[in-house]
């Protein structure tokens, strides 16, 4: 692998990589439903249960201490700052732009969201501090706050010197991000040049993998298909409900390259074009703005796809321009070699970028770090 990082030509740049903080992981110790952490002593590590999936399992652990107990290993990778630093070492990779991962701080009680928002941030902030110009973030913003308290986050993380954006969960402030109260969040996002970082978590029912899933199927149903299927859904519904023709500066990174729009956006172009309805109302007329037209000009796709068929499509939606180079680090962690090594999930899309646009091109350069350069402004630092 690192002949693989090597045979890039200048930075390279993660835009996909996640942190728990301390304060973070002491709430999830002390909640009794998910999200939550949980230690068991059939394993050395605490492990964090996020998936709906994950549940009839927790119980299962909690009654028999011999059961398997469900969720990931919360190890050192989640919470260490100088694990990150290491693990950025020996992949080569120049910069990280870290963010919490899910579920952010969407659980949270309304009064509680908005201190944990700046607790977070400020911590995040201060990891940034400790290696300047090697770490930047995207902050999380308190959703189930009032919306003068995420207006108010905005502004806050708007100032923080190493913030460049924030994550947003495809649930918004839980009605979906077609949801017209979100309209005022976005364009105080656009207004603060702040990208968002869209990343799933919530996948779809978890009826929709069956009877056998939990036992049989492991995490793979949600994980490598609900995923990918609630960030095309969710864009879906913005692209419907007009929110880009109206916040027109807003920008947007999908993670694992967009789910499936990049191969489906030409569906849903037919179908919108084929609805009487929408034809009916004025929305499908000549002149519109379409779903194209939109990931070429106001989203950006990482490029956590994992093969060249995946990039290829993602290029082909997009533009080349408009890929980032990301790990999903701590998530898909060796399972038979020393997790302080080198990671197969990593040279898996840096196999993928090289294979699809050369590993030397300029557009491998590209989405390997100067287009995250370019579109995050890592090159300032205030």
């Amino acid at each position: 692998m690192p002949s693989i990082m090597a045979a890039t030509a200048g930075r390279i740049v993660d835009i996909h990589t996640h942190m728990y903080p301390p304060s973070y992981i002491r709430i999830l110790e002390s909640r009794t439903t998910i999200p939550l952490v949980r230690s068991f002593p059939q394993t050395p590590d605490p492990r964090l249960i996020l998936l709906e999936a994950e549940v009839e399992s927790l119980e299962d652990a909690i009654k028999d201490p011999s059961a398997k107990p469900p969720g990931r290993p919360l190890t050192s990778h989640y919470a260490s700052l100088e694990q990150k630093i290491h693990f950025m070492d020996t992949h080569k990779i120049d910069t990280s732009v870290i963010s919490l991962a899910n579920p952010w701080l969407d659980f949270l009680e309304p009064s509680e969201s908005g201190p944990m928002a700046k607790s977070v941030n400020d911590e995040f902030s201060s990891m940034c501090e400790e290696h300047a110009g090697r770490v930047f973030f995207f902050a999380a913003l308190p959703l189930t706050a009032p919306l003068e308290t995420v207006l108010k986050s905005i502004t806050h993380v708007k100032a923080l010197r190493y913030c460049r954006g924030v994550i947003l969960g495809t649930s918004g402030l839980g009605n979906g991000l077609d949801d017209p109260n979100l309209v005022p969040i976005f364009e105080a996002l656009a207004a603060a040049n702040l990208t968002i970082f869209l990343h799933p978590h919530y996948g779809l029912p978890n009826q929709v993998w069956g009877p056998r899933a939990n036992a049989e199927y492991g995490h793979v149903l949600p994980l490598a298909l609900g995923f990918p299927m609630e960030t095309t859904i969710a864009v879906t519904r913005m692209y419907l409900s007009g929110v880009f023709d109206k916040v027109r500066e807003l920008r947007m990174i999908l993670a694992h390259s967009g789910g499936t729009l990049p191969f489906l956006a030409g569906r849903i172009e037919s179908c919108i074009l084929h609805d009487g309805q929408l034809v009916r109302e004025g929305k499908a007329g000549k002149g519109r703005r379409t779903v194209w037209d939109v990931l070429k000009e106001q989203v950006y796709l990482d490029a956590v796809v994992y093969s060249e068929v995946g990039l290829k499509a993602a290029i082909e939606a997009s533009g080349a321009d408009r890929l980032m180079f990301g790990t999903d680090h701590p998530f898909f962690p060796p399972l038979t070699m020393d997790e302080q090594g080198e990671w197969e999930s990593v040279s898996m899309n840096a196999e993928a970028v090289a294979k699809a646009v050369g590993g030397r091109s300029a557009d491998a350069a590209g989405i390997m770090g100067s287009n995250a350069i370019t579109v995050l402004r890592l090159d300032e630092d205030s």
